[in-house]
């Protein structure tokens, strides 16, 4: 309503009517004086280049620790020009599907929905999320508790690109990214930055305002031969290979960007001799199993809910178990319904199995562990016109991030868990 708008002029205020006529009537006779006089050309729309894309980049897995090695010297490069975190903090439970998730909605799993990689919903029966199951990826239902920044920026008319992300292959209320792949995790690293540079094009004539780009290789290395492996520092040196790629394909392009190099968790160790099997904490036929590893959530069967609860809820070396409701504070976690009736968390290092069999295949390393467990940790990095040079903040948590990318993006932020603060200091 224009007149509403022009009410906030102090000549326009409607406590001086007089004012307000006679300044009407000059402007018509200025008008009227025009005559047929020509008008002035319209301003050009603004261009779809004029927007200095945000590019998300995760690395999977990936410590801080990890740049100390000497492997990554891109990674290091910009960590050094730029701006980077002594440590981010990832959200409990440090698995890969409900810290990607917090990394774009700024909410805790246990607010965003995702609260594992597996997980089961008494509001959806009968079906069973999982990182192998395309159809439930791919369902809204699991991700709709919440909403990313690309479907807002989508919402904004502001075109988005996820070069895979958990959830971009999801209708996330209605919503898609103007362009997405569908995960292939046989893609090299470098396939997948040359798609995404593709799609930027030497201009980025979609106008694009946020993308994505995903590496899983130092989270695979990490589970195969643990953290501190040969296969791990190979994956680390290909992994920064593909950084630099980015970086060289948009500086032979002439973009310019704002790059947000994050990671969701880091590895432990672990070992076929620290296993604790669940089928000897809990009598068999008393439990149904969600799912297993770092920590495990358990159904009770039919009738036997006294039974687990008192199998379980006993003091053990190397691993506690609560009741939902129970779950310390800290974790933020357990009142989302898709929280099994009964939780267990190792301790870092250690391993819950199902049985002998799964016992016999642990191997290399794992996360999901106590967020707050040094080997948790992940990584922040951040360069672009946005941020100052020479920047290291202290840790933060990875909800922050969030309000962040919206600030890049030049979008308000959906209410959240984080807070812009703690990165004010890396911008300009």
């Amino acid at each position: 309503m224009p007149f509403l708008m022009h009410l906030s002029d102090p000549g326009l205020h409607p406590k001086r009517p007089f004012h307000w006529l006679h300044r009407l009537a000059g402007l018509t006779l200025l008008l009227l004086a025009a005559g047929c006089a020509p008008l002035p050309p319209a301003a050009p729309a603004p261009v779809a280049t004029a927007r200095t894309p945000v590019i998300l980049v995760s690395i999977d897995g990936l410590r801080p620790d990890y740049l100390s090695r000497g492997l990554t010297p891109r990674l290091s490069q910009l960590a050094a020009n730029g701006v980077r975190a002594e440590a981010m903090m990832p959200s409990f439970p440090t698995k890969t599907f409900p810290n990607h998730y917090t990394l774009v909605t700024g909410l805790r799993p246990d607010h965003h929905g995702v609260v594992d990689n597996t997980m089961e919903d008494p509001r959806i029966p009968g079906e069973r999320f999982s990182l192998g199951n395309a159809a439930a990826v791919t369902d809204r239902r699991w991700w709709d508790e919440a909403e990313p920044v690309w479907v807002t920026a989508e919402k904004h008319h502001i075109p988005t690109a996820t070069m895979f992300w958990p959830g971009s292959e999801a209708a996330i209320h209605g919503v898609r990214p103007t362009r997405s792949a569908t995960f292939d995790g046989k893609l090299s690293a470098n396939a997948r930055t040359d798609t995404l540079l593709g799609w930027l094009g030497d201009s980025n004539a979609q106008g694009f305002g946020f993308l994505t780009l995903y590496f899983d290789d130092v989270d695979h290395a990490g589970h195969e031969q643990g953290p501190d492996s040969p296969l791990l520092n190979e994956a680390l040196a290909q992994v920064d290979q593909a950084v630099g790629r980015l970086l060289d394909g948009l500086a032979a392009r002439k973009l310019t960007a704002n790059i947000v190099i994050v990671s969701d968790h880091g590895m432990a160790p672990v070992s076929p001799s620290r296993v604790i099997r669940i089928d000897q904490m809990a009598p068999a036929g008393s439990y149904r199993v969600v799912s297993s590893g770092t920590f495990a959530g358990l159904e009770p069967a039919a009738g036997q809910a006294a039974v687990l609860e008192n199998a379980l809820l006993q003091p053990r070396d190397h691993v506690q178990c609560w009741r939902k409701a129970e779950i310390p504070a800290r974790f933020a976690f357990g009142k989302n319904a898709r929280v099994p009736t009964y939780f267990c968390l190792a301790e870092p290092g250690w391993i819950l199995a199902t049985n002998e069999k799964s016992a016999q295949r642990v191997k290399g390393g794992a996360h999901g562990y106590d967020h707050q467990a040094p080997d948790m940790r992940a990584t922040f990095i951040a360069a672009g016109p946005a941020f100052k040079n020479g920047v290291v903040l202290p840790p933060f948590d990875n909800v922050d991030v969030y309000p962040l990318l919206m600030q890049l993006v030049g979008v308000t932020p959906l209410p959240s868990d984080g807070r812009l603060a703690p990165l004010m200091p890396a911008l300009r």
